[in-house]
């Protein structure tokens, strides 16, 4: 019987959550606990792509991401891996309906990762956000409308916009990193040496734009979801406020951060809002 190698599968994809991202973390465990271990088990497969691309280095990592890709392939067709987080994913693909098209967009914009450091033009840059964020947004979307094609549908324009707002804001809260480190710059029509107030203040309208749209979308969420997500969105719209109130060279030597104490805090103000229905 497969049951307990499926359990320690589960296992590696919460531990692999709770230990990169508590802010994550402590918003899955407000979803309906029938929908947990789906939403830690997409975290998972996405965080080991990311992390083959971003942490690997001095490593074959085109290498390791074809096979990580090819890995998940064929723990869907075959409905097992002996890759614990791969297993998990593919039985979450598998009872929730997600499209390998998503799957496959996210890769690629992993993949991108590799080789392209500058966005010239706003279609790149767009496709990026969407198979690196958006598609994953989709993917949790799946999970939290269970089936129902008809809600999954209405509510996709909005789950992509959350996406595509997480994303923005870590691209700005990382960009020293991804700039020093990686030799990334994600920004179209935009490099290090121009990024100022000014071009920093248009990134941020359009943020904005993503998480107002974002919230109508959120407010509509089925209950097995909405405080989850809402409170996501609140840390990532603290977060966002925070970036918003610091200056482009502040931006540019240390990365803004919310302290544990504060998240907690939000957490606390956001369930709050949701037991009186103020969302």
């Amino acid at each position: 019987m497969k049951i307990l190698f499926d359990q320690i599968s589960q296992i590696c994809s919460k531990r692999t959550t709770e230990t990169y991202s508590t802010s994550f973390s402590l918003g899955i465990r407000f979803l309906s606990s029938e929908i947990q271990q789906a939403i830690y088990a997409i975290y998972g497969f996405v965080r080991f792509a990311d992390e083959i691309v971003d942490s690997f280095q001095g490593y074959p990592q085109e290498k390791l991401l074809k096979k990580f890709w090819q890995d998940t392939h064929d723990a869907i067709h075959d409905r097992i891996s002996l890759n614990p987080i791969l297993n998990n994913f593919q039985e979450t693909v598998l009872s929730h309906g997600i499209e390998k098209k998503l799957i496959d967009e996210f890769m690629r914009s992993m993949e991108a990762d590799l080789y392209k450091t500058r966005y010239e033009k706003q279609e790149e840059y767009a496709s990026y956000i969407f198979g690196s964020a958006e598609a994953v947004g989709l993917m949790c979307l799946k999970v939290f409308c269970k089936g129902n094609e008809s809600q999954y549908q209405k509510l996709a324009p909005q789950a992509r916009r959350l996406g595509a707002a997480f994303q923005k804001v870590n691209f700005l809260r990382d960009i020293r990193d991804d700039h020093e480190r990686l030799g990334r710059f994600y920004f179209p029509n935009l490099n290090w040496e121009h990024f100022n107030d000014k071009a920093k203040k248009n990134i941020e309208d359009d943020i904005q734009q993503d998480f107002d749209e974002a919230l109508q979308g959120i407010r509509r969420l089925p209950k097995n979801s909405r405080f989850g997500v809402y409170l996501a969105y609140t840390y990532y719209k603290h977060l966002f406020r925070k970036i918003r109130k610091t200056k482009a060279r502040k931006v540019m030597k240390k990365r803004v951060r919310v302290p544990n104490p504060t998240k907690f805090l939000l957490f606390f103000n956001s369930y709050i809002k949701h037991q009186v229905n103020i969302l």
